[in-house]
């Protein structure tokens, strides 16, 4: 894909003309099926990192985030911004539920929130097989590893989603991790060739 339509999409959506930090690297691995690891301080624009080829890319990113407050943030952004978001959480109704469904099957979302509990459940799981998923999210990453998983136990269940659907890339977020716990979450996720992006190579 060319670098032109990847700034003209930064520009139209989100109204930056220029990336910070490791972003461009991190999208256009994305966009090329590769698999990530990005460490950004809070602020330092993580979620562009995922939600930039999102729009890019042909149907679904389904996003693990671990909190509701989070997820409703990041999708009234995206709203405002035009691009077609919603989030699954236990503040859902029953037809807020099947109203997403619908969505989700008839392409009409880009972005889909979910919780870590929602993303291992396998009835959801198995529905998510019948959608084009183009990119996978797991933000909070560190809670994957053996040093994170004890504020949410489900994220250690992760690795079984993801290989649910081999070959497409996963984008893994947090805002700090040492290098042990990079190493943990590439290890436990599987993702092995994933580039990891961190705040170090700034310099």
């Amino acid at each position: 894909m060319q670098q032109t339509t990847i700034y003209t999409t930064l520009k139209n959506h989100f109204g930056y003309s220029e990336f910070r930090f490791h972003q461009e690297a991190a999208i256009t691995r994305i966009l090329e099926g590769q698999s990530n690891l990005v460490i950004m301080p809070t602020g330092g624009g993580k979620s562009l990192c995922y939600q930039l080829p999102a729009i890019l890319l042909d149907g679904l990113t389904v996003v693990v985030s671990p909190l509701i407050a989070l997820m409703q943030d990041q999708v009234a952004g995206l709203q405002a911004n035009g691009i077609a978001a919603q989030a699954l959480n236990s503040q859902c109704s029953p037809e807020d539920e099947r109203d997403i469904y619908q969505a989700v099957a008839s392409g009409q979302l880009k972005l889909l929130y979910v919780s870590p509990e929602r993303a291992v459940n396998l009835g959801f799981v198995n529905w998510l097989r019948q959608v084009k998923v183009a990119q996978l999210v797991v933000d909070e990453a560190h809670c994957v590893s053996m040093w994170g998983n004890d504020f949410r136990p489900e994220y250690a269940q992760l690795p079984d989603l993801l290989q649910h659907f081999p070959g497409v890339p996963v984008n893994a977020l947090t805002a700090t991790a040492d290098p042990a716990t990079r190493q943990d979450i590439v290890d436990k996720l599987g993702i092995r060739g994933a580039e990891i992006f961190f705040p170090a190579l700034n310099a």
